[in-house]
């Protein structure tokens, strides 16, 4: 039987799973100097096309350093909605492509009705999407498809991520490292509920009083 070396038991277990590997080379930002700098790039980017959310840089970072939580949380918001209007300006792109798919698969009707839609409700659809794990990269993308209102548009994301990243700062500023697992575990959900209860007393007071 062969022996294992005391440097191959410390080795840490490899990592296989795609998304896994790239959740955990994320984490890794909040150890170094570059950390503020990886924050402001993965904010950016998740908003228009990369897959991790920016929330996991930010509690590590937040948590190494709870006085600088909402700093952090400012720096996340900013280069977020950044990226939302690079994405905006990738659905205003896309537009004339997506008309001719349609088209071409014959359910123009069902484009245009999706399209009246999103014009209707392309800020509650952001706000949303901004601030509960609905993929904020596609609404920002369908609202330049759509051509939503620009500052209707950047209001709502403003709002939506402002509410979601100074919220993660806000607990582990008073809380610190013990709120983690209540964040990872029911952090989502309690954005959800928020924003259902929100839009829920919109369409309340606009069709109701």
């Amino acid at each position: 039987m062969t022996d294992i070396s005391e440097n191959e038991k410390s080795k840490p277990p490899i990592v296989r799973h795609p998304i896994k590997r790239l959740y955990n080379w994320v984490i890794h930002w909040s150890k170094t100097p570059h950390a503020v700098v990886a924050l402001f790039v993965l904010a950016f980017a998740e908003s228009s096309f990369f897959p991790i959310p920016p929330d996991v840089l930010l509690i590590a970072m937040a948590i190494a350093i709870p006085k600088r939580s909402f700093r952090y949380a400012a720096y996340c918001t900013i280069a977020s909605v950044a990226g939302g209007m690079l994405g905006y300006v990738f659905g205003m792109l896309l537009a004339a492509p997506f008309v001719d798919l349609f088209t071409w698969m014959g359910h123009l009707e069902a484009y245009d009705s999706i399209l009246a839609n999103y014009k209707d409700y392309g800020a509650i659809y952001t706000f949303m999407a901004a601030l509960t794990p609905i993929p904020y990269k596609l609404f920002t993308i369908g609202a330049g498809v759509a051509k939503v209102g620009f500052p209707v548009f950047l209001l709502a994301s403003i709002t939506g991520r402002g509410l979601r990243f100074f919220l993660v700062a806000t607990l582990i500023y008073f809380f610190g490292a013990k709120i983690q697992t209540f964040i990872n575990k029911y952090f989502n959900l309690l954005t959800v509920v928020f924003a259902i209860l929100l839009v829920g007393a919109f369409f309340l007071i606009k069709y109701v009083f």
